[in-house]
C-alpha cells in the first residue's frame, strides 16, 4: 500500500507558545524537520508587534513551509460586520504576505472569518468573498500562494465544509489559493478524504493531522478519529502535499509540547515511508 513520504511531514510550532521561537526551532530541528508551518503568535512573531528586524530573526533560525497569522478572534476577522475591523483586517492580513515573501515561505494561510449569527448569512459570505479576493490579489503581487482552510461550525458561520469551500473558491476565481484539509474540521462536517479529493485534486496541499472525539484538536489516540485511515487513504489518492500536527487541546499539551508531538511521531510512522518525494 502507498504511504506518506518522509518530507512530506513538516514540524510547526503549535503548542510551544510559551516557548521561545529559538528554543522551539532547535526542538524542531532535533526532531528532522526542516519545514515549518509558523503560527504567527506572540511571542515568536505576530502582525501587531513584527519589526523588520524581528522578521530577519525568525527567517534566519528555520525554514518556513507556511504562516499562520491567528484569525476569526477579535480583532481579527476578515467577514467582520463591522467595517473598520473588517478593512483593518485586511491590511493586516496584506502586512501577512510582505512578511511571508520576506522569510521565504510558500503559503499564507486563510479562513473565511466570521459574521454575525444574527444577520442573513449571505451577508458574512459576501463580505468574505470580497476580501479573500482582496487579499489573494496582493499576495499574489509579492510572489506567494495562499491556503484556505473551512472551520467548524463554532468557529465560523462562512465556510464550514469542503462543498463550502469548492463553492467560495469557484466564487473568488484566484487559480493562487490553495486548500487545506484539517482532520478534525473534515470530520465535524461530516466530510470524507474522498471528497476533498474529488473536488481540489491537486489544489489539496495542506493536511493538518489532529484527532478528536471528533472536536477538539487531540494528539493522535487522545480522540476517536480514524487517523491512520485518512493518512492510507491519502496516500492511496497519490497526495504529495505537506502535513504537520496541531495540537491544542485544552492547553495542557503546551505544558510539554515536546512529549505531545512525540506521541504524534510515534503514531504516524506506521503510515510512513523514508523515501522521499523527490525519489
Amino acid at each position: 500500500m502507498p504511504q506518506i513520504k518522509v518530507d512530506q511531514l513538516i514540524g510547526a510550532n503549535f503548542a510551544f507558545q510559551h516557548y521561545a521561537f529559538e528554543h522551539v526551532a532547535e526542538i524542531l530541528r532535533g526532531f528532522g524537520f526542516k519545514e515549518i508551518e509558523l503560527w504567527v503568535i506572540a511571542p515568536h512573531l505576530d502582525l501587531f508587534h513584527a519589526t523588520d528586524a524581528q522578521v530577519r530573526s525568525v527567517r534566519d533560525i528555520v525554514a518556513r513551509n507556511g504562516f499562520t497569522p491567528e484569525q476569526v478572534i477579535y480583532p481579527i476577522n476578515i467577514a467582520s460586520g463591522a467595517g473598520a475591523y473588517r478593512r483593518d483586517s485586511v491590511r493586516r492580513f496584506c502586512r501577512a504576505a510582505d512578511i511571508c515573501a520576506e522569510l521565504g515561505a510558500k503559503y499564507l494561510f486563510l479562513t473565511s472569518g466570521r459574521g454575525y449569527e444574527h444577520d442573513p448569512p449571505q451577508d458574512a459570505w459576501a463580505r468574505s468573498a470580497q476580501s479573500l479576493a482582496e487579499i489573494a490579489a496582493y499576495t499574489a503581487s509579492v510572489g506567494v500562494r495562499c491556503l484556505l482552510e473551512p472551520l467548524h461550525r463554532v468557529e465560523t458561520n462562512v465556510v464550514t465544509n469542503a462543498s463550502g469551500l469548492c463553492r467560495m473558491l469557484d466564487q473568488i476565481g484566484a487559480d493562487t489559493i490553495d486548500v487545506v484539509l484539517d482532520t478534525v474540521g473534515m470530520a465535524t462536517a461530516g466530510d470524507t478524504v474522498a471528497d476533498y479529493v474529488r473536488l481540489f485534486g491537486p489544489r489539496l496541499a495542506h493536511v493538518q493531522i489532529v484527532d478528536g472525539l471528533p472536536a477538539g484538536h487531540l494528539v493522535w489516540g487522545d480522540g476517536k478519529l480514524p487517523i491512520g485511515q485518512y493518512l492510507d487513504e491519502l496516500a492511496a489518492s497519490g497526495y504529495r502535499g505537506k502535513m504537520t500536527f496541531e495540537p491544542f487541546g485544552n492547553g495542557s499539551y503546551a505544558l510539554d509540547p515536546v512529549a505531545a508531538w512525540n506521541r504524534n511521531l510515534k503514531a504516524i510512522e506506521p503510515h510512513m515511508t523514508w523515501a522521499s518525494t523527490a525519489a
